[in-house]
């Protein structure tokens, strides 16, 4: 399938990079089952929950920074380098698509992206590492120097709209796509598991690479429960 398609669109969940080291947040003993998403609402009502949300995100970190891509991530990467795909849409934070080589451009990431954070009002960016100097050293926490607004993790939080200009990116590559990979995404999180879906009406091949069964699988022509970086090796060095 690969080889017969013009414009391969790949969608990519957190089981693609559970393969580099990251715990997923969902699945049983992921970092929800042990610890209730902070929603956006609370984020901005209470500092209690600003400090909890910042504190969580550096103890995370310890696993987050030192994760490099994988297998998986380098397939998608030279697909793309060599034309025969055209961007991948994520729902991870993990910035690993960058790091494999795929310029920004071509990543649309539906969730924000968790290696750096933005004022909630003026959308100036700041770098984590000040950020945590001051937090962890004199327990502050982050304010806009620009216009005094919230400053937060450049990520989707639970309640938190989603980004317009990505989910528009994204359906378009879905609609331009004759090929549709979703890969390690469990495809149950609306709006962007409805992605899949739009490519394979506009009468794109639908492929689904996951570990575990998804309620897509019916409308997929191939379904392959299998690990991610080893089947995705194999099938772009053909």
């Amino acid at each position: 399938m690969i080889e017969s398609s013009k414009n391969i669109v790949f969608f990519t969940g957190a089981g693609i990079s559970t393969e580099s080291g990251i715990p997923d947040f969902r699945s049983p003993g992921g970092i929800w089952t042990k610890m209730a998403p902070i929603q956006f609402q609370d984020f901005l009502s209470s500092e209690e929950m600003r400090r909890e949300s910042w504190r969580r995100k550096f103890e995370i970190d310890k696993t987050i920074k030192i994760a490099q891509p994988n297998a998986g991530h380098y397939a998608i990467a030279r697909l793309i380098k060599h034309g025969k795909a055209s961007s991948v849409i994520t729902q991870n934070i993990d910035n690993l698509h960058q790091q494999s080589g795929i310029v920004e451009e071509n990543v649309i990431e539906l969730h924000g992206n968790g290696t750096y954070a933005s004022c909630l009002t003026c959308s100036t960016r700041y770098e984590l590492e000040i950020i945590k100097q001051s937090f962890l050293g004199k327990d502050e926490l982050p304010l806009c120097k620009f216009c005094g607004g919230l400053v937060k993790t450049a990520t989707i939080s639970f309640g938190q709209a989603m980004p317009v200009e990505a989910m528009q990116k994204a359906e378009e590559a879905a609609l331009s796509s004759d090929l549709f990979l979703a890969i390690g995404s469990s495809l149950v999180v609306h709006p962007a598991a409805q992605i899949p879906m739009i490519a394979k009406q506009n009468g794109a091949g639908l492929v689904i690479l996951n570990r575990e069964q998804t309620p897509l699988d019916p409308y997929a022509d191939l379904v392959i429960n299998d690990e991610i970086g080893p089947v995705l090796s194999e099938a772009t060095n053909r």
